[in-house]
Protein backbone atom coordinates (compact mmCIF):
# COMPACT_ATOMS: atom_id res chain seq x y z
CA UNK A 1 0.00 0.00 0.00
CA UNK A 2 2.88 2.35 0.71
CA UNK A 3 3.82 2.68 -2.99
CA UNK A 4 0.28 3.79 -3.80
CA UNK A 5 0.44 6.30 -0.94
CA UNK A 6 3.60 7.81 -2.40
CA UNK A 7 1.82 8.23 -5.74
CA UNK A 8 -0.66 10.40 -3.87
CA UNK A 9 2.23 12.24 -2.22
CA UNK A 10 3.78 12.97 -5.62
CA UNK A 11 0.54 14.57 -6.77
CA UNK A 12 0.46 16.71 -3.63
CA UNK A 13 4.09 17.76 -4.12
CA UNK A 14 3.50 18.77 -7.73
CA UNK A 15 0.46 20.89 -6.92
CA UNK A 16 1.12 24.56 -6.12
CA UNK A 17 -2.28 24.89 -4.48
CA UNK A 18 -4.52 22.62 -2.38
CA UNK A 19 -6.00 19.83 -4.50
CA UNK A 20 -9.31 18.02 -4.00
CA UNK A 21 -9.62 14.33 -3.31
CA UNK A 22 -11.77 14.10 -6.43
CA UNK A 23 -8.98 15.53 -8.60
CA UNK A 24 -6.41 13.18 -7.06
CA UNK A 25 -8.70 10.21 -7.67
CA UNK A 26 -9.08 11.21 -11.33
CA UNK A 27 -5.34 11.64 -11.86
CA UNK A 28 -4.48 8.28 -10.29
CA UNK A 29 -7.61 6.38 -11.33
CA UNK A 30 -8.45 5.35 -7.77
CA UNK A 31 -11.46 5.96 -5.54
CA UNK A 32 -11.80 8.98 -3.27
CA UNK A 33 -11.94 6.54 -0.35
CA UNK A 34 -8.55 5.18 -1.41
CA UNK A 35 -7.18 8.73 -1.59
CA UNK A 36 -8.32 9.34 1.99
CA UNK A 37 -6.72 6.08 3.19
CA UNK A 38 -3.43 6.93 1.48
CA UNK A 39 -3.43 10.41 3.01
CA UNK A 40 -3.92 8.84 6.44
CA UNK A 41 -1.01 6.49 5.77
CA UNK A 42 1.23 9.40 4.75
CA UNK A 43 0.29 11.22 7.94
CA UNK A 44 1.29 8.12 9.94
CA UNK A 45 4.77 8.46 8.40
CA UNK A 46 4.99 12.05 9.58
CA UNK A 47 3.84 14.03 6.53
CA UNK A 48 1.87 17.09 7.58
CA UNK A 49 -1.13 17.31 5.25
CA UNK A 50 -3.89 19.86 5.78
CA UNK A 51 -7.38 19.12 4.51
CA UNK A 52 -10.68 20.95 4.16
CA UNK A 53 -13.95 20.32 2.36
CA UNK A 54 -13.63 23.60 0.47
CA UNK A 55 -10.03 23.35 -0.75
CA UNK A 56 -8.98 19.71 -0.49
CA UNK A 57 -5.55 18.45 0.55
CA UNK A 58 -2.39 20.53 0.97
CA UNK A 59 1.10 19.20 1.79
CA UNK A 60 2.51 21.41 4.56
CA UNK A 61 5.73 19.63 5.58
CA UNK A 62 7.68 16.40 5.10
CA UNK A 63 9.19 14.41 7.97
CA UNK A 64 12.89 13.93 8.69
CA UNK A 65 12.75 10.26 7.81
CA UNK A 66 14.88 8.07 5.57
CA UNK A 67 11.91 6.90 3.56
CA UNK A 68 12.83 5.31 0.20
CA UNK A 69 10.65 7.83 -1.65
CA UNK A 70 12.59 10.75 -0.17
CA UNK A 71 15.97 9.16 -0.96
CA UNK A 72 15.02 8.20 -4.52
CA UNK A 73 14.20 11.84 -5.33
CA UNK A 74 17.92 12.60 -5.05
CA UNK A 75 19.43 9.24 -6.01
CA UNK A 76 21.74 9.07 -9.03
CA UNK A 77 23.13 5.55 -9.07
CA UNK A 78 23.09 2.58 -11.45
CA UNK A 79 22.70 -0.31 -9.03
CA UNK A 80 23.21 0.72 -5.41
CA UNK A 81 19.82 1.62 -3.98
CA UNK A 82 17.70 0.17 -6.76
CA UNK A 83 15.84 -1.61 -3.94
CA UNK A 84 15.24 -0.40 -0.38
CA UNK A 85 14.10 -2.26 2.71
CA UNK A 86 12.89 0.35 5.19
CA UNK A 87 12.21 -0.17 8.90
CA UNK A 88 11.23 2.14 11.71
CA UNK A 89 13.12 0.13 14.33
CA UNK A 90 15.11 -3.12 14.20
CA UNK A 91 17.76 -4.76 16.37
CA UNK A 92 20.27 -4.19 13.54
CA UNK A 93 20.17 -3.59 9.79
CA UNK A 94 22.91 -6.17 9.26
CA UNK A 95 20.72 -8.75 10.97
CA UNK A 96 17.87 -7.92 8.58
CA UNK A 97 20.28 -8.18 5.64
CA UNK A 98 21.51 -11.60 6.76
CA UNK A 99 17.95 -12.87 6.97
CA UNK A 100 17.21 -11.56 3.48
CA UNK A 101 20.29 -13.37 2.12
CA UNK A 102 19.21 -16.59 3.83
CA UNK A 103 15.80 -16.47 2.18
CA UNK A 104 16.75 -15.25 -1.29
CA UNK A 105 19.54 -15.56 -3.83
CA UNK A 106 22.05 -12.84 -2.88
CA UNK A 107 22.66 -12.04 -6.55
CA UNK A 108 19.02 -10.89 -6.75
CA UNK A 109 19.57 -8.64 -3.75
CA UNK A 110 22.71 -6.93 -5.09
CA UNK A 111 22.50 -3.21 -4.41
CA UNK A 112 19.65 -3.45 -1.88
CA UNK A 113 19.89 -0.92 0.95
CA UNK A 114 18.42 -1.82 4.34
CA UNK A 115 17.56 1.26 6.40
CA UNK A 116 16.33 1.77 9.96
CA UNK A 117 15.39 4.93 11.82
CA UNK A 118 16.88 3.35 14.92
CA UNK A 119 18.66 0.15 15.96
CA UNK A 120 18.02 -1.37 19.36
CA UNK A 121 21.00 -3.74 19.12
CA UNK A 122 23.48 -2.15 16.73
CA UNK A 123 26.84 -3.93 16.54
CA UNK A 124 30.24 -2.52 15.65
CA UNK A 125 33.65 -4.15 15.22
CA UNK A 126 34.52 -7.10 17.46
CA UNK A 127 30.88 -7.36 18.55
CA UNK A 128 30.91 -4.04 20.38
CA UNK A 129 27.60 -2.26 20.93
CA UNK A 130 26.84 0.57 18.50
CA UNK A 131 24.54 3.23 19.93
CA UNK A 132 21.97 3.93 17.20
CA UNK A 133 19.21 6.39 18.17
CA UNK A 134 16.70 8.14 15.94
CA UNK A 135 18.21 10.92 13.89
CA UNK A 136 21.22 8.90 12.78
CA UNK A 137 21.83 7.08 9.51
CA UNK A 138 21.87 3.31 10.07
CA UNK A 139 22.08 1.24 6.91
CA UNK A 140 23.41 -1.99 5.40
CA UNK A 141 24.08 -2.47 1.69
CA UNK A 142 23.83 -6.00 0.28
CA UNK A 143 26.45 -6.71 -2.39
CA UNK A 144 27.32 -9.66 -4.60
CA UNK A 145 30.79 -8.47 -5.56
CA UNK A 146 32.72 -9.69 -8.57
CA UNK A 147 35.91 -9.14 -6.58
CA UNK A 148 38.62 -11.63 -5.54
CA UNK A 149 38.12 -12.56 -1.90
CA UNK A 150 41.58 -11.23 -0.96
CA UNK A 151 40.54 -7.75 -2.17
CA UNK A 152 37.13 -7.57 -0.48
CA UNK A 153 38.44 -5.25 2.25
CA UNK A 154 38.63 -2.67 -0.54
CA UNK A 155 34.83 -2.41 -0.21
CA UNK A 156 35.28 -1.08 3.33
CA UNK A 157 37.90 1.35 2.06
CA UNK A 158 35.55 2.57 -0.69
CA UNK A 159 32.74 3.09 1.84
CA UNK A 160 35.02 4.99 4.22
CA UNK A 161 36.12 7.27 1.38
CA UNK A 162 32.48 7.82 0.37
CA UNK A 163 31.44 8.79 3.90
CA UNK A 164 34.36 11.21 4.30
CA UNK A 165 33.76 12.80 0.89
CA UNK A 166 30.03 13.22 1.52
CA UNK A 167 30.64 14.86 4.90
CA UNK A 168 33.12 17.24 3.27
CA UNK A 169 30.61 18.17 0.54
CA UNK A 170 27.73 18.73 2.94
CA UNK A 171 29.51 20.39 5.84
CA UNK A 172 32.87 21.53 4.54
CA UNK A 173 34.37 19.72 7.53
CA UNK A 174 37.69 17.94 7.10
CA UNK A 175 36.52 14.38 7.70
CA UNK A 176 39.35 11.82 7.75
CA UNK A 177 39.59 8.02 7.94
CA UNK A 178 41.11 6.19 10.90
CA UNK A 179 42.21 2.68 9.97
CA UNK A 180 40.50 0.34 9.62
CA UNK A 181 36.94 1.65 9.45
CA UNK A 182 36.18 4.84 11.40
CA UNK A 183 35.59 8.39 10.16
CA UNK A 184 36.66 11.30 12.33
CA UNK A 185 36.38 15.07 12.39
CA UNK A 186 39.32 16.29 14.42
CA UNK A 187 39.69 13.87 17.32
CA UNK A 188 35.99 12.98 17.42
CA UNK A 189 34.38 9.98 15.75
CA UNK A 190 31.37 10.68 13.55
CA UNK A 191 30.84 7.43 11.62
CA UNK A 192 31.89 3.81 11.29
CA UNK A 193 31.86 1.13 8.62
CA UNK A 194 31.50 -2.61 9.22
CA UNK A 195 31.76 -5.39 6.67
CA UNK A 196 30.76 -9.05 6.90
CA UNK A 197 31.19 -11.53 4.09
CA UNK A 198 30.03 -15.03 3.28
CA UNK A 199 32.57 -16.82 1.12
CA UNK A 200 33.53 -20.31 0.01
CA UNK A 201 37.14 -20.82 -1.07
CA UNK A 202 37.79 -17.97 -3.52
CA UNK A 203 34.12 -17.12 -4.16
CA UNK A 204 32.30 -14.36 -2.29
CA UNK A 205 28.66 -15.35 -1.82
CA UNK A 206 27.68 -11.95 -0.50
CA UNK A 207 29.06 -8.94 1.29
CA UNK A 208 27.13 -6.94 3.88
CA UNK A 209 28.38 -3.38 4.22
CA UNK A 210 27.01 -1.53 7.24
CA UNK A 211 27.40 2.21 7.68
CA UNK A 212 26.50 4.10 10.84
CA UNK A 213 26.58 7.90 10.97
CA UNK A 214 25.74 10.16 13.89
CA UNK A 215 23.68 12.65 11.89
CA UNK A 216 20.87 14.73 13.40
CA UNK A 217 21.53 13.64 16.95
CA UNK A 218 21.38 16.06 19.86
CA UNK A 219 23.98 16.42 22.59
CA UNK A 220 21.51 14.86 25.04
CA UNK A 221 21.26 11.70 22.90
CA UNK A 222 24.99 11.03 22.84
CA UNK A 223 26.12 8.30 25.24
CA UNK A 224 28.22 9.34 28.22
CA UNK A 225 31.29 7.61 29.53
CA UNK A 226 32.56 6.30 26.17
CA UNK A 227 36.31 6.15 25.56
CA UNK A 228 36.13 7.72 22.10
CA UNK A 229 34.80 11.30 21.82
CA UNK A 230 31.80 11.50 19.47
CA UNK A 231 30.52 14.25 17.22
CA UNK A 232 27.56 14.57 14.84
CA UNK A 233 26.69 16.00 11.43
CA UNK A 234 24.37 18.41 13.26
CA UNK A 235 27.32 19.82 15.16
CA UNK A 236 29.74 19.73 12.21
CA UNK A 237 27.32 21.48 9.84
CA UNK A 238 25.89 23.85 12.41
CA UNK A 239 22.34 22.77 11.55
CA UNK A 240 20.34 19.59 10.87
CA UNK A 241 21.17 17.93 7.55
CA UNK A 242 18.71 16.56 5.01
CA UNK A 243 19.40 12.90 5.80
CA UNK A 244 17.68 11.57 2.68
CA UNK A 245 19.72 13.85 0.42
CA UNK A 246 22.88 13.02 2.38
CA UNK A 247 22.34 9.26 2.04
CA UNK A 248 21.57 9.58 -1.68
CA UNK A 249 24.89 11.41 -2.18
CA UNK A 250 26.71 8.87 -0.04
CA UNK A 251 25.36 5.97 -2.12
CA UNK A 252 26.48 7.72 -5.29
CA UNK A 253 29.98 8.33 -3.89
CA UNK A 254 30.22 4.70 -2.82
CA UNK A 255 28.99 3.26 -6.12
CA UNK A 256 31.54 5.29 -8.08
CA UNK A 257 34.39 3.73 -6.08
CA UNK A 258 32.80 0.29 -5.92
CA UNK A 259 32.78 0.19 -9.72
CA UNK A 260 36.46 1.13 -9.70
CA UNK A 261 37.17 -1.86 -7.46
CA UNK A 262 35.23 -4.20 -9.75
CA UNK A 263 37.30 -2.85 -12.64
CA UNK A 264 40.48 -3.76 -10.77
CA UNK A 265 41.51 -0.18 -10.05
CA UNK A 266 42.79 -1.08 -6.59
CA UNK A 267 45.62 1.45 -6.63
CA UNK A 268 43.13 4.26 -7.35
CA UNK A 269 41.16 3.39 -4.20
CA UNK A 270 44.28 2.96 -2.09
CA UNK A 271 45.66 6.32 -3.27
CA UNK A 272 42.44 8.17 -2.40
CA UNK A 273 42.20 6.43 0.97
CA UNK A 274 45.76 7.52 1.77
CA UNK A 275 44.90 11.12 0.90
CA UNK A 276 42.16 11.02 3.55
CA UNK A 277 44.05 9.03 6.17
CA UNK A 278 44.19 10.06 9.80
CA UNK A 279 46.49 7.11 10.56
CA UNK A 280 49.42 7.20 8.15
CA UNK A 281 52.71 8.82 9.21
CA UNK A 282 51.59 8.61 12.83
CA UNK A 283 52.90 6.58 15.72
CA UNK A 284 50.32 3.92 16.56
CA UNK A 285 49.61 1.08 18.93
CA UNK A 286 48.23 -2.09 17.34
CA UNK A 287 46.26 -4.49 19.52
CA UNK A 288 45.10 -7.90 18.28
CA UNK A 289 43.76 -10.92 20.21
CA UNK A 290 47.29 -12.39 20.11
CA UNK A 291 49.65 -9.48 20.60
CA UNK A 292 50.21 -5.77 20.98
CA UNK A 293 52.98 -3.59 19.59
CA UNK A 294 53.83 0.00 18.68
CA UNK A 295 55.38 1.58 15.64
CA UNK A 296 54.86 4.03 12.79
CA UNK A 297 52.02 3.54 10.30
CA UNK A 298 53.85 4.02 7.01
CA UNK A 299 51.50 2.73 4.30
CA UNK A 300 48.44 0.72 3.34
CA UNK A 301 48.55 -1.87 0.56
CA UNK A 302 46.00 -2.83 -2.09
CA UNK A 303 44.61 -5.56 0.17
CA UNK A 304 43.78 -3.04 2.90
CA UNK A 305 46.57 -4.11 5.23
CA UNK A 306 48.17 -1.39 7.35
CA UNK A 307 51.96 -1.39 7.03
CA UNK A 308 53.63 -0.63 10.35
CA UNK A 309 57.33 -0.18 11.01
CA UNK A 310 57.86 -1.54 14.49
CA UNK A 311 60.25 -0.08 17.00
CA UNK A 312 62.75 -2.88 16.29
CA UNK A 313 62.86 -1.83 12.64
CA UNK A 314 60.85 -4.75 11.30
CA UNK A 315 57.86 -4.05 9.02
CA UNK A 316 54.58 -5.82 9.69
CA UNK A 317 51.33 -6.00 7.69
CA UNK A 318 48.26 -5.70 9.91
CA UNK A 319 44.97 -7.01 8.53
CA UNK A 320 42.77 -6.54 11.58
CA UNK A 321 42.91 -5.22 15.12
CA UNK A 322 42.58 -2.01 17.09
CA UNK A 323 44.71 0.91 16.01
CA UNK A 324 45.12 3.77 18.47
CA UNK A 325 47.56 6.68 18.82
CA UNK A 326 50.67 5.60 20.73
Amino acid sequence: MIEAAFRVLKVLEESDTPISGEEISKQLDISRSAVWKHVQELRSYGYEIASSRAEGYDLIASPDRLLPYEIEKHLKTWHIGRYFDYHDSVPSTIGVAKELCRNKNPSELHGMVVIAEEQSGGVGRLGRAWYSPRGGIWTTIILRPAIPVDHVFMVTMAASIAVARTIRKFCGAGALIKWPNDIYIGNEKIAGVLQEISAEAETVNYCLLSIGIDANISEEQLPSGVKTPITTLFRACGAPVDRARFLAQLLREFETRYREIESGEYHTIAREWKSLSLTLDKRVKITTPRKSFEGEAIDIDEYGALIVRKDNGKVERVFSGDCTPA
